[in-house]
């Protein structure tokens, strides 16, 4: 499960060979949300309200980078880190 971004302690993962809508995981200390690329839901689990929004504003600036490595996760291929929020 490579490790694509990290900040404010909020840890963003994606994993190879997923299905579904594209997505990412963001994990918060005992906390962990599967969160959709494109809508920002929350598809599984919960973060607190504060590490949500964090997670939220990061995606919508990196949505772009997200996409990218989705793709290059389906293919197998190495992902590439995403900066941390600004």
């Amino acid at each position: 499960m490579p490790r694509i971004s990290e900040f404010y302690g909020i840890l963003i993962y994606m994993y190879y060979g997923e299905h579904g809508a594209p997505h990412f995981h963001a994990i918060y200390g005992e906390h962990d949300a599967v969160i959709s690329i494109r809508g920002l839901r929350v598809l599984d689990g919960w973060l607190p309200a504060r590490a949500l929004r964090l997670v939220r504003l990061w995606a919508r600036q990196r949505r772009e980078d997200l996409e990218m490595n989705w793709a290059l996760a389906r293919e197998g291929r190495r992902l590439r880190p995403v900066p941390p929020l600004e």
